[in-house]
């Protein structure tokens, strides 16, 4: 992957140092760039592409994990879940274990390192998956979706938190961006492979593929990956938690994350609707998400690099992609207002509607990314690390739940168009309440 590459940068890190949150960004403690090495021994190999590249792989097998089974369990195998109320099940329960058990582990992997976390996240969600690879019993996937849930609530948090401890303030955008990079192209090429496994074998073979993918990315961070040990920390309470979580330093630059994902998720739900309401076939409605995806993959590295060498800022960057996602989400309700089948032209309305939404959305959700949690990366106290990923992750699967119910209950009462149009008004008005103060970073 050509694009993953660049993130890496070179293999010396650079010098740490501190990144000033004003305006409200700094936070409680700041992130200090001492903590860029994290750990004897890891300081000599802290942000190279030998570290980052099995926490890349992470990020990309979460993403996998998560929409590579969502995407074929009603699939045509010979295991297929033919109910739609079991197939809802089963797709709800793994986001539900996300959102509670993320927030969970991230502070757990605080108090005993994000290394620990990772690997065993990796270990059980191998575990999970070979479980019902081997055995296949209907019964044994709710357990093996439960278990990947689990897992990935794991190692995914932990995963970004050393991203951060392990890349000093400096290097943190680019860092940021190749891990986007890699997740978001697990969830680009995960019902495609997935596809093709349960073409080949069915579920089984595509459990089985995962519980391979991720042993060997556990073995490889096992190797790779430095111990970063925990840091000392003041006792915390449940009022010095909540105290932190009302800072806007934190919850502005999750806001924005999560309204990003929310764009995201409606986009790829209903613009293949609007699609078909235009008389587009599979093929063409399938590609539109495909650029939806592939633009935010695409993006991030560059994103992160530009913050890194301060071409933008944290609250212009945001700004420009909050307004590229709410265009986005404008012409996708154009698009499905202007094209109907009995419009003339209206394939070419359709199609023009669609990939202009799906490259606006991509790159701007591409472009908040890397730098919402470079932010929050630079104005959290770095043994908190962990807890702040996590509870950023929790930010996001609301998103990610949030937009397509707020799409689709106003497109139920007024058409997707009204819908489309709902969510593009919020994320146009959302730059005056969400945007968090300059950050840059200081060698």
């Amino acid at each position: 992957m050509t694009s993953g590459g660049a993130p890496g940068g070179d293999d010396t890190p650079a010098a740490p140092g501190r990144a000033d949150g004003a305006d409200g960004a700094g936070g409680a403690g700041g992130a200090g760039g001492a903590d860029g090495a994290g750990g004897a021994g890891g300081a000599a190999r802290a942000g190279s592409r030998a570290v980052m590249w099995p926490l890349y792989a992470a990020g990309f097998t979460t993403a996998f994990g998560a929409h590579g089974v969502a995407a074929n369990l009603g699939a045509l195998s010979p295991d297929a879940v033919t109910s739609l109320l079991v197939l809802g099940g089963l797709l709800a329960l793994y986001d539900g274990v996300e959102i509670l058990l993320k927030p969970l582990f991230g502070a757990l992997s605080d108090r005993v390192g994000a290394r620990p976390v990772l690997l065993g996240g990796l270990a059980a969600f191998a575990l999970a998956s070979a479980l019902y690879a081997l055995a296949g019993s209907p019964g044994l996937l709710w357990a093996a979706r439960l278990g990947q849930g689990a897992a990935a609530s794991a190692f995914s948090p932990s995963a970004a938190a050393l991203v951060a401890r392990l890349n000093p303030a400096a290097r943190r955008g680019r860092a940021f961006g190749g891990y986007g990079f890699h997740k978001s192209m697990g969830y680009t090429l995960g019902p495609l492979l997935g596809g093709v496994l349960t073409w080949a074998g069915g579920l089984r073979l595509l459990f089985g593929v995962m519980a391979v993918l991720a042993a060997g990315v556990a073995v490889w961070a096992a190797v790779a990956v430095p111990h970063v040990p925990p840091l000392p920390k003041a006792r915390q309470t449940v009022l010095d938690l909540a105290r932190r979580l009302a800072d806007r330093a934190f919850w502005q630059p999750v806001a924005v994350l999560a309204a990003a994902t929310a764009a995201l998720s409606a986009g790829v739900g209903f613009l293949p609707v609007s699609g078909a309401a235009a008389g587009l076939g599979t093929v063409a409605t399938g590609a539109a998400v495909s650029v939806l995806a592939a633009c935010a993959a695409v993006v991030q590295p560059f994103a992160g690099r530009a913050l890194d060498a301060g071409r933008v800022t944290v609250r212009a960057g945001l700004a420009a992609g909050l307004g590229m996602t709410a265009a986005g989400l404008a012409a996708g309700a154009a698009g499905s207002a202007l094209a109907t089948p009995a419009s003339a032209g209206a394939g070419a309305l359709g199609v023009a509607g669609m990939l202009g939404a799906a490259v606006l959305i991509g790159t701007g959700t591409g472009l908040i990314t890397p730098l919402g949690f470079a932010a929050l990366a630079a104005s959290t106290p770095p043994e908190r690390i962990g807890q702040t990923m996590g509870a950023a992750e929790l930010g996001r699967e609301a998103g990610d739940a949030g937009g397509p119910l707020l799409v689709a209950a106003v497109a139920t009462a007024a058409g997707p168009a009204a819908g489309f149009a709902a969510l593009a008004a919020l994320l146009a008005l959302a730059p005056a309440a969400l945007l968090p103060g300059r950050h840059r970073p200081r060698p």
